[in-house]
């Protein structure tokens, strides 16, 4: 599949939206198995920097791993100097819907919902539209800021010219109008469309 400039840059301006990184009430670490070291330690850098003080860490036993995302993380999180009351674990999320509503669940456990207005996702560059859209969906009238991981080794305008990168950018871009269709995301006010491309 190929694509001219104009619609490489309306689709990554579509998947991968600039989201200034800003000071929220809590942080939002959508678990993962790909650049952990890479998510670990920008969150501690986003930690240090009083960007949060707390950080919510979702991710269940995925791809068939006995240890949940939200674990390991966490666990390289503490080594790096986290401190253990700095960090929540939400071990049972298996998707992006249940990143969210579970997170908010347990959040609850240990704090007012009402005392949250704004959130800093962390989470893959690819897909942090995706994110945003299902913060958007469950948890509404958040303040949104983004620490979006790129750990592919090209820089995001290059994004087309990296097999995995492009796969899985070009797999969102997809994906996207179908989970807005089953109602699983929101849109949001003031990002861009989603892009008609001519054949």
């Amino acid at each position: 599949m190929k694509f001219d400039l104009d619609a490489i840059s309306r689709i990554s301006e579509y998947v991968m939206p600039d989201v200034p990184e800003g000071r929220a009430d809590i942080g939002l670490l959508f678990g993962t198995r790909h650049g952990v070291e890479e998510f670990c330690q920008a969150s501690f850098a986003l930690w240090q920097r009083g960007m949060f003080g707390k950080l919510l860490i979702s991710g269940g036993c995925t791809r068939g791993e006995q240890a949940s995302e939200a674990s390991v993380i966490g666990q390289r999180l503490l080594q790096l100097g986290m401190p253990v009351d700095a960090v929540i674990l939400e071990h049972e999320a298996t998707n992006t819907g249940e990143n969210v509503i579970l997170s908010r669940k347990k959040i609850s456990e240990t704090m007012d919902l009402k005392c949250i207005g704004s959130v800093l996702v962390i989470g893959k560059v690819c897909s942090m539209r995706r994110y945003l859209m299902t913060l958007e969906r469950h948890w509404p009238g958040l303040t949104k800021f983004a620490c979006p991981i790129n750990y592919f080794g090209v820089p995001k305008s290059r994004w087309h010219e990296h097999d995995e990168f492009r796969t899985r950018v070009l797999t969102e871009f997809e994906k996207i109008p179908h989970y807005l269709m089953q109602g699983f995301l929101s849109e949001i006010s003031g990002f861009a469309p989603y892009p008609a491309l001519s054949a």
